[in-house]
């Protein structure tokens, strides 16, 4: 663990958490003194670490009796979820994230091995590289959307 930044440990927690049910409610002020950070660390792993892209659909409520609910949703369960990814991914996706969709597709069974590789295989940037960046956003949108349309007619 000496290895591991404390936002690594932040979500690691919260995932283990998660490993046992569907979803969490926290209260950042009490996880942020569990952990001796400022509440707004909470909010950047949860930001950064528990995406659409990720798998997770994330809820908050401010005030006093607010809260932070995490969930781990099933893709193939759940249409809005693809709808929710399809609005993520939007006109235009990195590499990066772009990996995080594919990660979530395969994580949650809606696609296997070989269909991840030859998803990455088609967005990798020596596949789109039209030398310019948010030109090869743009198609690498383009086809997760298509893929993601495509997933959510098949059964």
């Amino acid at each position: 663990m000496e290895n591991q930044n404390i936002s690594d440990i932040i979500e690691s927690y919260l995932k283990q958490i998660l490993a046992d049910s569907q979803q969490v409610e926290i209260r950042r002020a009490e996880i942020a003194n569990q952990f001796n950070v400022v509440p707004s660390q909470i909010n950047y792993v949860i930001k950064t670490r528990f995406t659409i892209q990720d798998g997770y659909v994330v809820e908050s409520k401010r005030g006093g009796g607010g809260y932070i609910r995490i969930e781990k949703v099933k893709l193939l369960d759940n249409l809005d979820f693809i709808d929710s990814l399809v609005t993520a991914v939007g006109d235009q996706i990195t590499r990066h994230d772009g990996l995080a969709v594919i990660r979530s597709l395969f994580e949650a069974g809606a696609i296997n091995r070989r269909e991840s590789n030859i998803i990455l295989a088609a967005i990798d940037k020596t596949a789109i590289n039209t030398g310019n960046v948010e030109v090869d956003e743009r198609l690498r949108a383009q086809i997760l959307i298509s893929i993601l349309n495509h997933l959510r007619y098949e059964s």
